[in-house]
């Protein structure tokens, strides 16, 4: 017996979406969405990217980072969701 890899999983996770859409159970339609975007890595939010080569200083790195209002929003997020 081998274990289920993450297409296997997916493919699992698909098919009780299926189920659920034809039952109409919203609430599980979005537990398998969750859990397939979880299972993919795309349930986290994108950090930017800064180069450090445009930042002399600690401080203006701090300052570019907060002047990005959407990253400073996804980072509050990341934070409440990890901890």
């Amino acid at each position: 017996m081998r274990l289920p890899d993450i297409n296997d999983l997916i493919q699992d996770l698909q098919l009780a979406k299926q189920i659920a859409i034809e039952d109409r159970n919203p609430n599980a339609i979005v537990a398998a969405t969750i859990s397939q975007a979880k299972l993919l890595g795309i349930d986290k939010p994108v950090i930017k990217d800064v180069n450090a080569d445009a930042v002399q200083t600690i401080s203006e790195l701090m300052n570019e980072l907060a002047n990005d209002d959407q990253l400073l929003t996804q980072r509050i997020s990341h934070a409440k969701d990890e901890y």
